[in-house]
Protein backbone atom coordinates (compact mmCIF):
# COMPACT_ATOMS: atom_id res chain seq x y z
CA UNK A 1 0.00 0.00 0.00
CA UNK A 2 1.12 3.33 -0.81
CA UNK A 3 1.73 6.27 2.02
CA UNK A 4 -0.31 9.36 1.39
CA UNK A 5 3.05 11.30 0.51
CA UNK A 6 4.03 8.56 -2.08
CA UNK A 7 0.30 8.94 -3.73
CA UNK A 8 1.34 12.77 -3.50
CA UNK A 9 4.59 12.04 -5.39
CA UNK A 10 2.76 9.68 -8.28
CA UNK A 11 0.06 12.30 -8.32
CA UNK A 12 2.35 15.47 -9.18
CA UNK A 13 4.17 12.67 -11.82
CA UNK A 14 0.91 12.20 -13.39
CA UNK A 15 0.53 15.35 -13.68
CA UNK A 16 1.80 15.98 -17.25
CA UNK A 17 0.95 12.36 -18.69
CA UNK A 18 -1.74 11.70 -20.94
CA UNK A 19 -4.19 8.81 -20.90
CA UNK A 20 -2.70 5.49 -22.82
CA UNK A 21 -5.98 3.56 -22.42
CA UNK A 22 -9.91 4.47 -22.64
CA UNK A 23 -12.97 2.53 -21.35
CA UNK A 24 -15.89 2.81 -23.58
CA UNK A 25 -19.36 1.41 -23.89
CA UNK A 26 -18.27 -2.49 -23.10
CA UNK A 27 -16.79 -1.76 -20.09
CA UNK A 28 -12.86 -3.73 -19.11
CA UNK A 29 -12.03 -6.63 -20.77
CA UNK A 30 -9.23 -9.23 -19.59
CA UNK A 31 -7.80 -8.37 -22.97
CA UNK A 32 -7.31 -4.48 -21.84
CA UNK A 33 -6.79 -5.74 -18.43
CA UNK A 34 -3.37 -7.70 -20.38
CA UNK A 35 -2.29 -4.34 -22.32
CA UNK A 36 -2.79 -2.22 -18.58
CA UNK A 37 -0.14 -4.60 -16.69
CA UNK A 38 2.27 -4.61 -19.82
CA UNK A 39 2.08 -1.16 -19.71
CA UNK A 40 2.93 -0.54 -16.17
CA UNK A 41 6.24 -3.04 -16.45
CA UNK A 42 6.66 -1.10 -19.06
CA UNK A 43 6.18 2.74 -17.82
CA UNK A 44 5.13 1.93 -13.61
CA UNK A 45 3.48 5.32 -13.63
CA UNK A 46 0.01 5.51 -16.07
CA UNK A 47 -3.48 6.99 -17.05
CA UNK A 48 -6.80 5.45 -18.06
CA UNK A 49 -9.49 7.17 -19.45
CA UNK A 50 -13.00 6.88 -18.73
CA UNK A 51 -15.52 7.32 -21.53
CA UNK A 52 -18.62 9.66 -21.51
CA UNK A 53 -20.50 6.11 -22.74
CA UNK A 54 -18.95 3.82 -20.29
CA UNK A 55 -22.23 2.60 -18.94
CA UNK A 56 -20.24 1.80 -15.41
CA UNK A 57 -19.20 4.37 -12.85
CA UNK A 58 -15.67 5.50 -12.77
CA UNK A 59 -14.72 4.50 -9.46
CA UNK A 60 -15.39 1.28 -10.20
CA UNK A 61 -14.01 0.67 -13.27
CA UNK A 62 -10.71 2.12 -11.22
CA UNK A 63 -11.59 -0.70 -8.74
CA UNK A 64 -11.85 -3.80 -11.51
CA UNK A 65 -8.83 -2.29 -13.39
CA UNK A 66 -6.29 -1.71 -10.44
CA UNK A 67 -7.55 -5.37 -8.54
CA UNK A 68 -7.18 -6.64 -12.19
CA UNK A 69 -4.05 -5.43 -13.04
CA UNK A 70 -2.43 -5.90 -9.15
CA UNK A 71 -1.62 -2.40 -9.47
CA UNK A 72 -2.18 0.73 -6.73
CA UNK A 73 -4.78 3.27 -7.77
CA UNK A 74 -3.51 6.46 -7.04
CA UNK A 75 -6.10 8.74 -7.78
CA UNK A 76 -9.40 9.37 -9.76
CA UNK A 77 -10.00 12.62 -10.92
CA UNK A 78 -12.36 13.63 -13.48
CA UNK A 79 -12.46 10.65 -16.02
CA UNK A 80 -9.28 9.87 -15.49
CA UNK A 81 -7.56 7.14 -13.44
CA UNK A 82 -4.07 7.24 -12.29
CA UNK A 83 -2.55 3.39 -11.88
CA UNK A 84 0.82 2.99 -10.57
CA UNK A 85 2.63 -0.60 -10.26
CA UNK A 86 6.43 -1.25 -9.13
CA UNK A 87 8.30 -2.55 -12.69
CA UNK A 88 10.25 -5.97 -11.84
CA UNK A 89 12.59 -4.88 -14.91
CA UNK A 90 12.65 -1.28 -15.58
CA UNK A 91 12.43 0.31 -12.36
CA UNK A 92 12.29 4.61 -13.23
CA UNK A 93 10.03 5.68 -10.19
CA UNK A 94 11.93 6.57 -6.66
CA UNK A 95 9.17 6.84 -4.50
CA UNK A 96 9.79 9.29 -1.22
Amino acid sequence: MLTGKQKRYLRSQANQLKPIFQVGKDGVNDNMVVQIEEALEKRELIKVSVLQNCMEDKNVVAEQISTSANAELVQVIGNNIVLYKESLENKQINLP
